[in-house]
């Protein structure tokens, strides 16, 4: 392997010898120290075998019948930041997980914005409904134990300040959010472990896609803090998110499949109450 010009431009033949080192067992810091001896550039290895390896992992993914993965919003944290410009403000970045996307934001709400999302939502609370994959409706869901209501994107001032804000935190366009939603937990309430993305092999799915395509990432903004219980869990990674107020957990899934890892769901409050806003993020515009 050699470069072959002074450009150092990926070749076919560069792509078929990064896979053939993966397949044959040879971790990155190897293959990164062989291609830096050739005279690579490390910046240029570095993309070259991010890129050619992702799309190798692709190709067997589809291969062993996953969906083909999309597109995916997402927070600016290659260079591991502590702080985000979320556009009105500054967020910080307090866990970041690779595999399943994960994001723990601080300070994505002030308090009197958690306040007044509260308060706004408190007169149109109702027992909360699911999408009904079967269907492509609504319906009581007995895994879902909370009320809540919905606003219209950009239903007013403060819902669109927050959208706006989302949409510069993950870089992703705001007309392809779904309408914010509220949710009150007392105790006793919960949300079981579930996958927020639309499985293509209920006969309602391809009904909802219609209005936006498949939701590709959600963010759980947590407006009161409960006494005791109602953390966010990921059962796959083992891993709980505390609702703190104001704070914010961000994960996004490429594809429709238990294989991105994001199951998750809301444990039982165990005292007092929890608030939380959440926000559903679509492929496309959500009509």
């Amino acid at each position: 392997m050699s470069t072959t010009d002074a450009r150092q431009q990926v070749t076919p033949e560069l792509r078929q010898w990064i896979v053939e080192q993966a397949e044959a067992g040879h971790g990155a810091d190897s293959v990164l120290k062989a291609m830096l001896a050739s005279g690579w550039k490390e910046d240029v290895a570095v993309e070259a075998m991010e890129t050619v390896l992702r799309g190798h992992l692709e190709v067997q993914a589809v291969q062993q019948g996953l969906p083909p993965a999309v597109p995916v919003p997402d927070a600016p944290l290659d260079e591991s930041p502590l702080f985000v410009d979320a556009g009105d403000r500054r967020v910080c970045v307090l866990q970041a997980m690779v595999n399943p996307r994960v994001v723990v934001f601080g300070g994505l709400l002030s308090d009197q914005e958690c306040d007044q999302l509260i308060a706004l939502a408190k007169p149109r609370l109702a027992r909360s409904l699911t999408v009904a994959t079967r269907t492509g409706g609504e319906e009581v869901n007995a895994d879902r134990t909370s009320n809540g209501m919905f606003f219209q994107r950009g239903e007013n001032e403060l819902v669109r300040r927050i959208e706006q804000r989302i949409a510069k935190l993950v870089n992703w366009p705001e007309e392809n959010g779904e309408g914010l939603q509220v949710l009150h937990y007392t105790p006793g309430t919960e949300y079981k472990p579930h996958y927020d993305y639309f499985d293509p092999v209920e006969p309602g799915t391809p009904t909802i896609l219609k209005r936006g395509g498949q939701r590709v990432a959600t963010i759980i903004m947590y407006l009161a803090e409960p006494d005791k219980g109602g953390g966010t869990v990921f059962p796959d990674v083992h891993m709980e998110v505390g609702p703190r107020r104001g704070n914010a957990v961000f994960f996004s899934y490429e594809r429709p499949h238990p294989a991105t890892r994001t199951l998750h769901g809301g444990s039982p409050v165990l005292a007092g109450e929890k608030w939380i806003a959440t926000k559903w993020l679509r492929e496309r515009r959500f009509e």
